[in-house]
């Protein structure tokens, strides 16, 4: 199962104090919108993402379609078909994709540990 890109999204109280933290640490910003409330940053290989105001709590991140570089791969398994493995193999979705739809989409299940799980195919 190839579930793409890998980051750690954190839901931050204050975008630019978590930024100005994270960029000691050797992050640098390379995508998202500080007006909207979020940023992509790195560190080497390393990707974290900065939300303000948009989850809860703190997600583990896949995305289908992506590489570490935030790239489109020239092949990939859509994310309705990576739910329908998961979902196959009896795992329960807090949400899920139209297994009818194509292109965007998402789905959320929970770890054993109640950890929160995002597969998040932006094309």
């Amino acid at each position: 199962m190839q579930l793409g890109a890998f980051s750690v999204s954190l839901a931050v109280k204050d975008l630019a104090v978590s930024q100005a933290f994270y960029q000691k640490l050797g992050f640098h910003p390379f995508g998202g919108d500080a007006a909207q409330g979020w940023l992509m940053l790195r560190n080497g290989e390393t990707v974290i993402g900065l939300f303000q105001g948009m989850f809860e709590g703190n997600l583990l991140t896949f995305n289908p379609g992506w590489d570490q570089d935030a790239q489109p791969l020239a092949e990939f398994t859509d994310i309705r078909e990576l739910q329908r493995e998961l979902k196959a193999q009896g795992v329960a979705l807090l949400s899920e994709a139209d297994e009818n739809g194509s292109g965007p989409a998402s789905c959320m299940l929970l770890d054993p540990d109640g950890n929160t799980i995002l597969i998040d195919q932006h094309r």
